[in-house]
């Protein structure tokens, strides 16, 4: 299975290297409420989807946008040795957007022979990286980590037109096992041509196959895929470009992270 992205940057506040074959996810008790309550969440970084085996994913830039714009407050914060878990309540009618961005630069250089990495924001990037250094290689990245939850029906949602997103046909709250659906990539706002896409059904460690779907997005940014059992599902979609804002990095790699849940017909 491709690498479940990218960075402990989601774990550590991106202060720290990157964790190569480690994903970050959120998952929530319910996605779909008939009426106003609490629902319980996972925050981890792991090898496998939804299977907490390895670290607490930090929830400190989480934000809980309600349907009117609102924010809310995650409450009963625990942080365990190989999770973080969180209550939020959602009471307005609509859908509620859980979700972390963060933007920042990877770097990696030979300091007297030695090699030396970084991963952090962007203004401290001249204090780690000395004047003699060799070999300096420079990365802008952004990462957007989503799940929702909606109370009733589900509500509209719009992106923020930075950085990589997704739009989907069907709500992500509205899915069934079994119906195609359109997935469209943004990058900035706009349609991106070639976004590299994986979707993996949870319960892995159950599985001889991890059973992931692999997709790259066309012309128009848009894939077309069936999810064929209920259950919950990770995407993963990443992609990179030139288009950076920081002089010294020569390209730019975005991620894009979303929990779904699939009911059955």
């Amino acid at each position: 299975m491709k690498r479940m992205m990218t960075v402990l940057a989601m774990a550590a506040a991106m202060t720290t290297t990157a964790a190569y074959g480690h994903g970050y996810w959120l998952l929530p008790s319910s996605t779909v409420l008939s009426a106003p309550q609490f629902v319980t969440f996972d925050a981890a970084v792991s090898n496998d989807p939804f299977h907490f085996n390895h670290r607490p994913l930090q929830i400190d830039e989480l934000q809980i946008v309600a349907p009117d714009g609102s924010k809310v407050e995650p409450i009963n914060i625990g942080k365990g040795e190989l999770r973080t878990t969180f209550d939020a309540k959602f009471e307005q009618k609509g859908t509620y957007r859980l979700s972390m961005y963060r933007e920042g630069v990877r770097a990696s250089w030979k300091e007297a022979d030695q090699a030396k990495r970084f991963m952090g924001k962007a203004e401290e990037l001249s204090k780690r990286i000395p004047a003699d250094a060799k070999e300096v290689k420079v990365s802008e990245i952004a990462n957007r980590l989503e799940a929702y939850v909606s109370v009733g029906s589900p509500s509209k949602l719009k992106t923020s037109g930075r950085g990589l997103e997704m739009v989907a046909s069907t709500h992500p709250n509205d899915l069934v096992a079994g119906e195609p659906l359109t997935l469209q990539f943004l990058v900035d706002g706009a349609p991106a041509k070639g976004v590299e896409i994986e979707i993996v059904r949870g319960q892995t460690r159950y599985r001889d196959q991890k059973s992931g779907q692999k997709f790259t997005s066309g012309q128009d940014g848009k894939v077309t895929v069936t999810l064929p059992e209920a259950g919950m599902y990770w995407l993963d979609a990443d992609f990179s470009d030139d288009k950076v804002s920081v002089k010294q990095a020569k390209e730019r790699s975005l991620a894009y992270v979303l929990t779904l849940e699939v009911l059955p017909q």
